[in-house]
């Protein structure tokens, strides 16, 4: 079989103690967004679960309040 190692990613914000989850920082939300406004999943942007509910919760709350769209165009 051809097998290839995968790196495991490692979380962002638990590297880096002073990046913090915000639903007002939109730039930041729209990273861990796909291009059909969908949230990306953990295999994808290498967040740990901790974080990745964090962000989910950020996520909702800046669609409602129009900082994120719901679908992209």
């Amino acid at each position: 079989m051809n097998e290839q190692k995968v790196r495991k990613k490692s979380c962002a914000f638990c590297a880096d103690k002073n990046r913090v989850i915000d639903y007002k920082q939109a730039d930041l939300m729209l990273r861990y967004v796909n291009e059909f406004g969908r949230m990306r999943p953990r295999r994808q942007t290498g967040v740990c679960a901790k974080h990745q509910r964090a962000l989910a919760q950020a996520i909702k709350r800046a669609r409602h309040i129009a900082l994120v769209p719901f679908v992209q165009e």
